[in-house]
């Protein structure tokens, strides 16, 4: 999968806008962090391979997980895609690729975050963005009703569809003059976010494909 062309030009950033059933998500994608990472997330956007497919693990307080083309976290789209784990903390809205145990075996299935802060994720799976708008959809998606799924409660009663993802360049904002960037509380949240082909795991993890 090539990285090429996914360099924001001057002044500009590269943004998923994410359109579920429950309104848009926005993320800021960050190339220079997951080159190959975003490449892949941008191909796969930019062919519809999302359009349709759910968020098929939820865990309240801990992630959204989606993008598998089965619904049930063990589809993939046919390869995988290196690891690039990297120094952006699993912060609330943070979006990282799910994976089995092998540190190389995301593909296509994602997770959002929804912890104040899943600080054991960090440098343990791939984040390559970062939610800017649309915290009440992740808050709206990751509230429905679930029920049990192996050994935890995560398969929801009615997953939200993706209706497709567009990628764009938008201006960079500039920053409000005095206001620094603050970070969110950390929190706590179990488990670890599985890969593709992985069957049902202890609650508090994120599977894949």
């Amino acid at each position: 999968m090539t990285d090429q062309g996914i360099q924001p030009g001057p002044g500009k950033r590269l943004v998923a806008r994410m359109n579920t059933e429950k309104g848009q998500m926005s993320f800021e994608l960050y190339p220079d962090r997951a080159p190959k990472t975003v490449a892949n997330f941008v191909q796969l956007s930019r062919s519809n391979f999302y359009d349709g497919l759910t968020f098929h693990r939820v865990i309240r307080g801990f992630m959204i997980q989606g993008g598998c083309p089965k619904g049930d976290g063990t589809g993939n789209p046919g390869y995988t895609i290196p690891a690039e784990f990297n120094d952006l903390p699993h912060e609330k809205g943070v979006i990282s690729m799910a994976r089995g145990p092998h540190p190389d075996s995301a593909g296509c299935q994602f997770f959002v975050v929804h912890a104040p802060h899943a600080a054991h994720l960090d440098g343990a799976y791939t984040a390559f963005g970062k939610l800017l708008e649309g915290f009440d959809v992740l808050d709206a998606i990751a509230q429905a009703p679930v029920r049990r799924n192996g050994s935890e409660r995560s398969r929801p009663v009615d997953p939200v569809k993706i209706l497709g993802i567009e990628i764009v360049e938008e201006d960079i904002p500039p920053a409000p003059a005095g206001e620094e960037a603050g970070e969110e509380a950390a929190g706590e949240a179990g488990g670890a976010p599985a890969g593709e082909g992985g069957g049902s795991g202890e609650e508090g993890e994120a599977e894949g494909e």
